[in-house]
């Protein structure tokens, strides 16, 4: 660690990393609690793989934007400790794979020296912000969202109120009312409007995917830009006490807007504000940084095939708002491109275009600010890295997730039928190829990282039963989900299971018959009029596993039998004292907020406090088996086990000292006494663990 100590200016971001680097030696050597490593690892990018040793490694771009100078940073890091593969992810981030857990460190390090980071990108916390890839250069849109995406993403970073969520969260900005931001499914989503010359967002909460998709509930109609920080503070806040943390399955915000209701959610937002530090964070649009187009002109081109040039240019050419350019679309086959490439890629916009790309949610990436001249020259180059194939955005653009690739909870193939499936829409079905309307999406699991229930027809990775109990891989067919625009949305339905080698057939049965009758309706009308059961009819006899063949048992992609597995479990760590353990957090927490309160951040401070209070409290409940569902439940149940018994003294009670977070501003004295009551509460539950453990 010392090689690169030194190297990092930025002292924040320096203790972060070595704290990994003790974390890791710490659960190597058997000192930490196998839980406890994960949830640190995860919120610093460091993500468990299915092959056992090694570890993806998911970089954390905001609204995915990349400069060519932070490409070029993250080739040198996959090439180093890597291998030399980028995947783009639906939520605009970057991922290597096969990284050793011993380097991460020194990797991450590496990867800051250009301002990227693996902070949040994983684990129970806000998630990276994601926009439309449009954002800026959008022909439709009323202003752009990249200052507003980037000043929410900069205020959430470390934040102490969003570490230590039930779940992960996740947030997204559209750029118009086309939401491309697809604010309906995230826990909160913002679309841009100008209402009476203001700026601001329509404000969609508490959507979600998954095996129970939720469409999210209108928060505010319209919402000024300078309330959106504060907002998502409360909102946080809200999650964070009341949010389920026992059951992941329960554990996202969707579930809390079902059991409390919208308006009962409003009611719990309202007693946090107190608590929010700032009631208006206005957001400088014009500090962003301004785009410089660069001024050299490349040499002239010869097109040799026109009519590919031509067909590319139908397909990947996206119209930009600022005259005299447009934007390029690169369709990228599963999000996956290699580094030697890449340096190409940044090299060529930075000497020819605004020296940024954007990762799109559809794992394809989009060179802005390219001048109308300079398409035949872009086409030229782009085609010498293999990155002109058409198709950008349209049916033949399939989103896939990993899968059982590299994916732990991965129970089928989803990168092997998306091939197969490209294959056959290039092959057989040509004019689908810029075809817009009809959107695949594929996920190896109902985790649906490939977001196939919001697809107009989507498939998801599983596996079926024969009567003899033989497994085969399978995939369950979804129909008719889409996105309508301006926070509306419809989730897929699941109409049939089929085994994974007949997923082709059934996509020639769908696609012919829309061709057949649907009279010139896009697919989610055409979806809507038949429904589901038309579908369910003509595609029933795919369901049939009584003539399942040889080939049905091995899924695409491999040439071995079928085997579901959830994959190999990572590291195993040495059982010890989780309550010792819980109890050294809250230690750590009190040292953080000590650090906050010398640093004058009196929120952070106060939150490290309150952190430490529930977490000691989590501690002696865990000790008797007690549930510790959500922060509510701790508090409530801590009250009536440990105070109102007699058992632990706490003066007015735990609950009321507890809450006080939500009854006072933020300000340097409440923080100063705060952080004496965690003191001494975490002192007072020490001293009685420790006679405890004496009279055991």
């Amino acid at each position: 660690m010392q090689s690169f100590r030194t190297e990092i200016e930025n002292p924040i971001v320096e203790k972060d990393i070595l704290e990994l680097e003790r974390k890791i030696r710490q659960f190597k050597g058997g000192e930490l609690d196998e839980e406890k490593f994960r949830s640190l690892r995860l919120v610093r990018g460091v993500y468990g793989q299915r092959q056992p040793g090694v570890q993806m490694i998911r970089i954390k771009l905001p609204y995915g934007k990349v400069t060519s100078k932070q490409l070029h940073r993250i080739s040198k890091v996959s090439d180093e400790y890597s291998i030399g593969r980028l995947h783009i992810t639906t939520r605009q981030d970057i991922q290597i794979h096969y990284v050793d857990l011993d380097r991460t460190p020194e990797l991450w390090a590496e990867l800051e020296k250009d301002d990227v980071t693996l902070r949040e990108a994983c684990g129970n916390a806000v998630r990276n912000v994601t926009a439309s890839e449009t954002a800026g250069v959008d022909v439709d849109e009323p202003f752009d969202v990249s200052p507003y995406a980037d000043a929410l993403f900069k205020y959430f970073l470390r934040n102490p109120i969003g570490q230590e969520l039930g779940r992960k969260f996740k947030v997204s900005f559209s750029a118009s009312d086309a939401d491309t931001g697809l604010s309906y499914m995230h826990d909160l989503g913002f679309i841009a409007k100008i209402q009476d010359g203001v700026i601001g967002f329509k404000v969609m909460l508490g959507g979600g995917l998954g095996s129970q998709p939720r469409h999210a509930d209108v928060l505010f109609e319209f919402l000024a830009a300078d309330k959106i920080i504060p907002l998502m503070d409360g909102v946080i806040r809200v999650f964070d006490r009341y949010g389920e943390r026992k059951s992941r399955a329960k554990a996202r915000m969707k579930f809390l807007l079902k059991d409390f209701g919208l308006e009962g959610f409003k009611a719990l937002l309202e007693e946090e504000q107190k608590a929010v530090p700032y009631e208006s964070y206005p957001i400088n649009a014009e500090s962003y940084p301004k785009v410089n187009v660069s001024e050299n002109t490349p040499p002239q081109i010869e097109i040799k095939d026109s009519v590919a040039f031509e067909t590319w240019k139908s397909t990947n050419i996206v119209p930009q708002k600022q005259e005299g350019f447009v934007a390029i679309g690169i369709k990228v086959l599963l999000g996956d491109f290699y580094t030697d490439k890449a340096r190409l890629l940044a090299d060529l916009v930075e000497n020819y275009a605004a020296g940024e790309i954007r990762l799109s949610l559809r794992q394809n990436i989009l060179i802005p600010y390219v001048r109308e001249e300079f398409i035949p020259f872009f086409y030229t180059e782009l085609e010498k890295l293999g990155f002109v194939e058409a198709g950008y955005n349209k049916a033949l653009d399939i989103t896939a997730c990993p899968g059982t690739d590299t994916c732990n909870l991965g129970i089928a193939s989803s990168t092997g039928i998306a091939e197969e499936l490209e294959r056959v829409i290039k092959s057989e079905y040509p004019q689908y190829i810029s075809n817009a309307d009809v959107v695949i999406k594929i996920s190896g699991c109902m985790n649906a990282c490939g977001q196939h229930n919001m697809a107009n027809i989507g498939f998801q990775g599983m596996s079926i039963r024969t009567k003899d109990k033989l497994v085969a891989p399978a995939l369950q067919v979804l129909l008719g989900g889409g996105n309508i625009g301006n926070g509306e949305g419809r989730f897929a339905d699941k109409v049939v299971k089929v085994p994974s080698r007949r997923g082709p057939e059934a996509l020639r049965l769908i696609l012919n018959d829309f061709d057949a009758n649907g009279n010139g309706q896009t697919y989610a009308d055409y979806y809507a009029e038949k429904g589901e059961h038309y579908f369910y009819d003509f595609l029933k006899p795919l369901t049939e596993i009584d003539n399942l063949t040889p080939q049905d048992f091995i899924d695409w992609g491999t040439d071995k039998k079928y085997e579901k597995a959830i994959g190999v479990g990572e590291c195993a760590g040495v059982v010890i004292d989780l309550i010792a353990t819980l109890l050294l957090e809250s230690e750590e927490k009190i040292a953080n907020a000590k650090e906050a309160l010398i640093a004058e951040k009196w929120s952070a401070s106060i939150y490290h406090s309150y952190s430490s209070m529930v977490n000691t409290a989590k501690a002696m409940l865990t000790s008797e088996k007690v549930r510790v569902n959500t922060h509510h439940s701790i508090i409530k149940d801590f009250e009536e086990k440990f105070v109102k018994s007699g058992r632990i003294n706490v003066p007015g009670g735990f609950d009321k000292m507890t809450l006080e977070i939500n009854k006072n501003a933020p300000t340097k004295e409440f923080a100063e006494t705060y952080l004496n009551s965690a003191l001494q509460f975490l002192d007072q539950v020490e001293l009685f663990r420790k006679a405890e453990l004496q009279n055991v």
